[in-house]
């Protein structure tokens, strides 16, 4: 939970009345003193001395106003500055919350057209590092299917043309309707980026976002005014891109990391170790039942030592890939070590047994022949024991085929 520090605003930007009273007083008697000291011998001068205390009580009042408004105006970019602050907090303590990168990039635009002043709406477009092609990859307030529509680089965008190719500062634009009538891009596609949103565009903030030092996605903050945006949102968004490229760099790595400790790196499909940890989770459907079948690859080592290992984890690989195929997201597959390969199923059993004879035959058939011995049994919660009768039912299946081929 964000915690809000115990500093009283009213206790910076004023003071307290009896600052007033004597800012006030001590002058003013001063003014007295002095004239009534060196006046005249015929009299102290009244209105004289009226008139010199109305000029200095309208010229404190006037420097106070000025002083005032200045305190506002601090207090205001300080606003802004921590509301950055905590919105790149968010991102980055709830980075490993979101479920890909594009949810990560959806906020991360949702908090930026929040915390700038005149931004309306806004898109983060992302550039190609080989082909500097560019993709909207998010919109706010824009429509994106109308933006994914138009296809060019990143030597057609303005960003790079003010910044010289260099696209190393953020570029604020007051007008936006003629800014692209230099641009290879067609009349209407030039027509499309400024009418894609609701109210026309008519100024953009655009900011660059590298990571590792490589030109990641650009930052678009949109308005349907001209000249919504000054300088000093040019340093607010200077300052959140800095922030969102470690934050997106730290989600990048988080991501690497999860992806290493759930997943095999070879073959894509979840590890032994995090298979295990969704089984509990499983969701058993009465009408189709659920089955755990074990997958033994067919002569791993014998691959390895006449056609190297390459090809082996090609083998691997290919295993792997029909298996996806034919199963998919809706099975829980998983690589369990060597050449063992366990999944657990939704039914009925006769169509895994079918797609499993289907597996085989698309795999004899491949560039590499791969075979494998399976073991299916009823799975009803008990994983320790179905394991075991997988186990000893893949070994017969083994033992069979065997038979056979020696026929």
């Amino acid at each position: 939970m964000k915690q809000r520090d115990s500093l009283k605003r009213k206790r910076i930007d004023t003071l307290d009345y009896r600052f007033h009273i004597l800012l006030l007083a001590l002058p003013l008697a001063l003014f007295m003193g002095l004239f009534m000291l060196f006046a005249p011998e015929s009299g102290v001068n009244w209105m004289a001395l009226l008139l010199v205390c109305l000029v200095y009580l309208l010229g404190y009042s006037l420097s106070y106003y000025l002083h005032q408004g200045r305190i506002s105006r601090l207090w205001h970019h300080l606003e802004q500055v921590v509301g950055i602050n905590d919105a790149t907090y968010e991102l980055v303590l709830l980075s490993s919350h979101y479920q890909d990168e594009h949810a990560f990039l959806d906020a991360l635009l949702n908090k930026a057209v929040s915390v700038i002043n005149g931004a309306e709406m806004g898109s983060i477009i992302r550039v190609d590092p080989d082909t500097h092609q560019l993709e909207f990859e998010s919109c706010v307030g824009i429509d994106i299917s109308r933006l994914k529509t138009i296809h060019f680089t990143l030597e057609q965008s303005f960003e790079y043309r003010l910044t010289k190719g260099k696209c190393d500062r953020v570029v604020v634009i007051d007008d936006m309707r003629n800014i692209n009538a230099g641009s290879t891009l067609s009349e209407e596609e030039q027509e499309i980026l400024l009418t894609a949103a609701k109210d026309p565009i008519r100024s953009t903030l655009s900011s660059p976002i590298h990571i590792d030092g490589k030109l990641y996605a650009m930052l678009n903050l949109d308005s349907s005014q001209m000249g919504a945006f000054s300088d000093y949102d040019r340093n607010l968004v200077s300052i959140l891109t800095h922030e969102a490229a470690n934050a997106i760099s730290l989600y990048q790595k988080s991501r690497r990391i999860t992806q290493l400790a759930q997943f095999d790196t070879l073959t894509g499909l979840y590890n032994r170790r995090h298979f295990e940890d969704l089984v509990p989770n499983w969701q058993h459907n009465d009408s189709l039942g659920s089955f755990l079948v074990l997958i033994d690859m067919d002569n791993l080592k014998k691959i390895n030592d006449q056609l190297g290992h390459t090809q082996g984890d090609q083998a691997l690989k290919l295993l792997s890939q029909v298996m996806q195929k034919y199963w998919g997201k809706k099975q829980l597959l998983a690589r369990f070590g060597g050449d063992e390969f366990v999944a657990l199923c939704q039914g009925p059993e006769y169509r895994l047994q079918e797609q499993l004879q289907c597996m085989l035959e698309e795999l004899a058939d491949g560039p590499i022949k791969v075979g494998f011995s399976y073991g299916i049994v009823p799975y009803a919660g008990h994983w320790e024991q179905a394991f075991t009768l997988a186990d000893a039912a893949m070994y017969r299946h083994k033992g069979n085929r065997k038979r056979v081929a020696n026929l």
